[in-house]
């Protein structure tokens, strides 16, 4: 049996790496089998959990109005054939929370024809309506139909809900009423009013009334945008579609260059940078120098004390100083930081270097992103049709109101159409069944809320899933690469899939528990932005305080988690052991060569950002030039566009994400094979029998080699 290498570590225990390791593992088995057992069951509870949604929802009730009585409105065969619109009697009670879980608002739902025009109230109707009876034909379609009895108390109306308390000036918007708001000189009206009456005896603003629409007010004005948005879609896709193409080349194109760009780009930056601040630090010392001697530049800042504008500090010498001194120091550390750091900068570049040479062999690797896409969006869209169907589960609940206090039926469920039948009308006289809520008395109709977030915790965990065996399966295949001895020659045929055939048959369960670790630190995240955005209108300054340091708390473990996750599962590809062995290995490997790793990290990511930023801005300054008539060669190509904002922004954040999706490859790439550079080093020795697998241009920069076998005599 090979004899097992102690290498020494600085934090924790030694590590022992297996000196005959000469690429990833190929003999491997089954790494975390509960974690995939249990996300095997959880994925089988998703699919029970959406098929029970579709048979008890209807995402009709989303799409179509549908009134208390749970007929949809202009639904032929039914009294609401000619009523294609829906009335809410009392809209103020849509600002209600539950209407964001149930997509249903609280309160009776009517029917109608057409919306109300005006502001009325039940009670001015009520005594109008005896001198003039248009007045009451008007309201009464606003009302239960059937109901025609003007001289009805308003506390009986309101208590049997035959009529809403008042009508407010509506039009309709996605088959619903919605109050017609108009903004003049700033202020919000309705009808040229800012307040109007209840019908209870209070007068409310029109503030109210926004805010029970939820925001409807800018969705009725971006309407008509939104159309001719369309129509500039229609007309342009097939040029967008070939400014993403022209992305697409470019972003290859510079990924396969860099492996002759990435030294030159890295050190013109480097001298640029010091060469800015060297400008810097003179154009302060001239500043100052100048306004040395003047009476009134003399003055301190502390002097002059806080000013809001910025340009009175300007004026004084002693900020140029202070720009002067700070710049100085600033251009010292990174001359200090260059000096001591420069061969691990060159190590990063050769490692840039080697990804580029890495993805020219495996092109495949650029190609795979499209079925992570692919994943997502199948996650996506069932996560987004579970949630729709959840919320259209509800269904009109009546409860008994009755007003006797001692009533034994009292918010008890009842059916409206057998009510007046049912025994209920004579043991509690006067009762009624109203309208309560929209949801049920079911277990499932109880637990439609914790059965939505369910469904977004599940979406996280199959969403982190699929990023996490994306980088599984890229790591897999890179690792390959590196720990062929000759490259290309003893690269394995189809890494790729060999890789991926590994990742989903003996680590399903390591990538599951991973993602599970991130899915449940997001759900926090969003639970806390929740509350977050429901305090904003809080006085509680200590409480919005600790809301936010938690959320900064999330962010920064969220943000460590996915690091650390993406490590581990290089190591994972190489190894083959389980998740939380792999995670313990690469923070120890990455703690030994903390420093190599922050200069890496910052490098390429540097690099990556550059390009993105110079392949999206050159494609969308292209698109610019095209959409705007600029290039005079294809002017008669361009379309006619009501915005051409619209096809160029596609053109811009397209290109920025077709970028980062093959950038997203060369960063795995290198993290793939930095880890396996590190591995390299604490496991070979450059003898014979244990050769380093690295570069030649690594192995220069660490006056590193190979020993050759001797011949014999």
């Amino acid at each position: 049996m090979a004899r097992k290498t102690d290498i020494p570590s600085y934090y924790g225990e030694p590590r022992k790496f297996d000196p005959t390791f000469k690429g990833p593992v190929h003999n491997r088995s089954c790494t975390d089998v509960v974690c995939c057992v249990i996300f095997v069951i959880v994925i089988l509870g998703y699919i029970a959990l959406g098929t029970v949604a579709w048979i008890h929802g209807d995402p009709r009730k989303v799409v179509y109005p549908t009134d208390s009585h749970g007929q949809f409105c202009g639904q032929q065969g039914t009294p609401n054939a000619n009523k294609a619109i829906l009335f809410y009697f009392n809209i103020l009670q849509c600002a209600n929370p539950a209407v964001l879980i149930n997509l249903q608002c609280p309160t009776i739902q009517l029917c109608v024809s057409k919306c109300p025009d005006r502001f009325a109230t039940y009670l001015d109707v009520q005594y109008s309506s005896r001198y003039n009876k248009s007045h009451w034909e008007y309201y009464k379609q606003f009302c239960k139909p059937g109901f025609d009895n003007p001289k009805k108390s308003i506390h009986q109306v309101l208590r049997d809900e035959d009529c809403p308390s008042m009508i407010v000036p509506s039009r309709p918007f996605l088959q619903r009423c919605f109050p017609d708001f108009i903004t003049r000189n700033g202020t919000l009206t309705v009808a040229n009013k800012t307040n109007f009456k209840d019908g209870s005896g209070n007068t409310r603003s029109v503030v109210d009334l926004r805010d029970a629409a939820n925001g409807i007010t800018s969705l009725l004005d971006a309407k008509e945008v939104g159309m001719k948005i369309f129509e500039d879609y229609a007309s342009s896709w097939y040029w967008i579609l070939i400014g993403l193409v022209i992305t697409m080349v470019v972003s290859l194109l510079f990924i396969l260059l860099l492996r002759f760009t990435a030294g030159v780009l890295l050190w013109l930056i480097i001298f640029g940078v010091i060469t800015a601040v060297g400008y810097g630090i003179w154009h302060c010392y001239w500043e100052f120098s100048t306004l040395r001697g003047k009476p009134d530049a003399d003055v301190t800042i502390s002097d002059i004390g806080f000013q809001t504008d910025f340009r009175v500090y300007l004026q004084l010498s002693q900020t140029w100083l202070v720009f002067m001194i700070s710049l100085s120091v600033i251009e010292v550390i990174i001359v200090i930081m260059l000096i001591f750091l420069r061969s691990r900068v060159r190590i990063a570049i050769a490692l840039l270097k080697e990804g580029s040479r890495a993805i020219g062999y495996i092109m495949s690797t650029l190609f795979y992103p499209i079925i992570t896409f692919i994943l997502l969006s199948i996650c996506i869209s069932y996560w987004a049709v579970t949630a729709v169907f959840l919320a259209s589960s509800g269904q009109a609940v009546y409860k008994v109101m009755s007003t006797q206090p001692k009533c034994m039926y009292a918010n008890l469920t009842c059916d409206p159409e057998t009510f007046s039948q049912s025994n209920i009308t004579k043991v509690c006289p006067g009762s009624q069944c109203t309208f309560a809520f929209y949801g049920g008395e079911s277990l499932y109709h109880r637990y439609i809320f914790v059965l939505q977030l369910c469904n977004l915790l599940v979406f996280l965990w199959l969403v982190n899933f699929c990023i996490a065996l994306g980088q599984c399966t890229l790591a897999g295949a890179f690792a390959s690469y590196y720990w062929a001895l000759k490259k290309p020659n003893d690269i394995p045929t189809c890494p790729l899939f060999s890789s991926f055939s590994r990742a989903i048959r003996y680590h399903t369960g390591s990538l599951a528990f991973g993602a599970l670790i991130l899915a449940v630190v997001q759900m926090f995240r969003i639970v806390l932005e929740y509350l977050d955005h429901n305090l904003k209108g809080a006085q509680n300054a200590f409480a919005r305080f600790v809301l936010c340091c938690l959320k900064c708390c999330f962010w920064c473990l969220e943000h460590f988690i996915k690091f650390m996750n993406r490590n581990a599962y290089i190591m994972i590809a190489i190894y083959g052991k389980n998740f939380c062995t792999s995670a313990k290995d690469a923070f120890f490997l990455l703690m030994r060569n903390v420093v190599r790793v922050a200069v890496l990290d910052k490098v390429t990511d540097f690099l990556l950002f550059l390009g993105k930023l110079l392949i999206s801005g050159s494609v969308g300054v292209l698109a610019f030039f095209f959409f705007t008539r600029k290039i005079p060669v294809i002017q008669e190509e361009v379309p006619s566009l009501n915005y051409y904002w619209v096809p160029l922004l596609t053109v811009i954040f397209g290109s920025y994400l077709i970028a980062h999706g093959f950038f997203n490859v060369y960063a795995m790439c290198v993290d793939t094979l930095f880890l396996c550079f590190l591995v390299d080093l604490e496991t070979n020795n450059g003898s014979a029998s244990r050769p380093y697998y690295m570069s030649k241009s690594l192995k220069n920069i660490l006056n590193k080699k190979n020993s050759k076998k001797k011949g014999r005599r």
